[in-house]
């Protein structure tokens, strides 16, 4: 008969999951025994479990379908919290397979022991311990349901002496239950109530406009609305629209910010921007899946909850045709302006690299359908700013959960389902460091991802909230190797770049490179992201991290930053 870690992998793949990643251990040896026999599954060996859960949280991103990672009992499952928060976060179907120490040792304080259940709680849609083998196909389709339904993290605990029982179940093929979702009509009349009777109308969309670009585009046309995005929105939102006014949030620019700031009425699709501080006083009209969500940033005046699309859908015929474009024009003029402004800022330096010169250079010599995975840090404001979407390219990172080391990690997963598709980590230095052991995974699996590191040799964006806040910066520096030499000594061709002279042929060689491939540039540690506006509070911490830095003898770093900054401040 055959084992329940067998019968686990069967029913994986019988439902289409074609690959699990993860480390093995004494405690996961009846599930990758049965992997190997099994010979069905690819199993996607990481240098720390971390990045596995990452992989698979990237993976799902990128296909929309059920990814499975696993660990082993004790640390092992435990080092795959921080990538299940984020796919928890950012709503992705994950199902782990959680190793636990033998039956009846549990609750003994034996050897690695923990309690995943409690531990894993937080960053999951369902969470159980199988306790015998009859058990277990039922909670296996009740995880992997609560995984795909809910589009979120599933954990199965399992006890590796339980995983080697012998069990008679057949395997069963798990898939998602489609539906849609609408309104009521009651709700639909007082929404278009609200939209029709205001002039100055702004959409603010999320990640949950995916599929929603015909029906934004015409609500946008009917109301005369510029759209402002939030960052999970950019590569669903900006493409092939002529509403769009860029990103607010402190990852925006001014055109966004202003459009929200400026407006009446604002209506919210599919978004979940968690700055309060950017929402306006005006009316709001909020459509989101889970009804749940309505209201958390801001007072909203009548909530939808439906699929932004099929709402839409049913919201348009009510909405009143606004004559008067004042408001969009003003909103589309300002946003040319700020884009100008941040293009002037993306330009080559002969004393430094720029890292908006890095991400523009990126953007032109990318694949059409190129996936970009830009780290926590730095590296998201560069892409949010200088990445162009196109309807075919995809950007996906820790947009949610905000957790530095995410880029390589989460580009095994998408280059892990197709290896034909140009795959591009914008890694910063500290990011690639906290994990950079899946460089060797990138080898071991002949993956041929491109990583491009901003090395700016600090914990960058760290510094600029610190400058904000008024401190003098410490503890952020970072003595960094060549990281094209340890690229090389991994099997990874490595380039590295110092002036801004060399950049453009070396972009061409690093992504024309057939195989993986990393790009190690120098740019510029003093380069301030500006946010879309200045408060108060940051002016008056700027301030002050200007006197303590003088005071502390540290006086020449503000001649940097005011040298490389010149383009924007003065």
């Amino acid at each position: 008969m055959p084992t329940v870690a067998r019968n686990i992998v069967d029913t994986l793949h019988a439902s289409g999951v074609q690959r699990v990643y993860g480390i093995p251990g004494d405690s996961l040896n009846g599930f990758t025994d049965a992997l190997r026999v099994a010979g069905t599954l690819d199993w996607v060996q990481t240098r720390h479990e971390e990045a596995a859960a990452f992989a698979a949280s990237a993976e799902a991103q990128t296909t929309g379908e059920l990814a499975v990672c696993a660990g082993s009992c004790g640390p092992g499952n435990l080092h795959l919290i921080n990538g299940l928060y984020d796919a928890q976060r950012s709503r992705t179907p994950v199902l782990a397979i959680a190793a636990h120490i033998p039956s009846e040792e549990i609750g003994s304080g034996y050897f690695q022991e923990t309690h995943p259940q409690e531990v894993f709680r937080e960053c999951s849609v369902y969470v159980e311990q199988v306790s015998t083998a009859e058990q277990m196909p039922r909670l296996l389709r009740v995880a992997m349901r609560e995984a795909i339904q809910k589009r979120g993290v599933a954990v199965l605990v399992i006890p590796g002496d339980v995983a080697l029982q012998e069990i008679e179940a057949e395997p069963e093929a798990i898939r998602p239950a489609l539906s849609t979702t609408v309104p009521a009509e009651t709700e639909l009349e007082s929404a278009a109530e609200i939209l029709n009777e205001r002039s100055k109308v702004t959409i603010l969309a999320g990640a949950g406009a995916a599929d929603a670009h015909d029906q934004l585009l015409a609500t946008a046309e009917r109301l005369q609305a510029p759209i402002v995005h939030a960052m999970r929105g950019k590569e669903h939102i900006e493409y092939d629209n002529p509403y769009d006014v860029g990103m607010t949030g402190l990852l925006g620019f001014s055109s966004g910010y202003h459009a929200m700031e400026d407006a009446e009425t604002l209506l919210v699709l599919g978004s979940d921007l968690p700055y309060q501080q950017f929402y306006p006083d005006a009316k709001v009209v909020q459509v989101d899946i889970r009804g749940e969500q309505i209201g958390r940033r801001a007072r909203v005046d009548v909530g939808l909850v439906g699929g932004v699309a099929e709402t839409l859908d049913a919201l348009l015929p009510r909405l009143s045709e606004h004559r008067s474009s004042k408001h969009l024009d003003a909103m589309t003029k300002h946003y040319r302006r700020a884009r100008k402004d941040l293009d002037s800022l993306a330009s080559p330096s002969k004393r430094t690299i720029h890292p908006q010169y890095l991400a523009r250079l990126i953007d032109e010599q990318a694949a059409d359908d190129a996936v970009f995975l830009p780290d926590v840090g730095s590296p998201v404001v560069w892409a949010s700013r200088y990445l162009t979407m196109n309807g075919r390219r995809r950007l996906i990172g820790s947009f949610a959960h905000g957790s530095m080391a995410n880029a390589v990690s989460q580009a095994i997963g998408v280059q892990s389902v197709d290896r034909n598709r140009q795959v591009i980590a914008m890694a910063g230095d500290g990011g690639l460091a906290m994990l950079m052991g899946e460089l060797m995974s990138l080898t071991q699996h002949d993956l041929p991802v491109k990583t491009v590191v901003f090395n700016n040799s600090s914990l960058n964006f760290v510094e600029v909230e610190m400058k904000a806040a008024g401190f003098v910066n410490y503890g952020t520096e970072l003595a960094n190797p060549n990281f094209a030499d340890v690229a090389e000594a991994t099997g990874i061709r490595g380039i590295r770049v110092e002036s801004s002279a060399e950049l453009p042929g070396a972009v061409e060689e690093f992504l024309a490179h057939d195989g993986s491939a990393l790009l190690d540039v120098t740019t510029e540690r003093q380069e301030l992201s500006m946010p879309p506006t200045i408060t108060a509070e940051q002016a008056k911490g700027f301030t002050l991290y200007a006197i303590r830095t003088v005071m502390s003898g540290r006086g020449d770093e503000l001649i940097d930053l005011a040298r490389n900054n010149a383009r924007q401040l003065f």
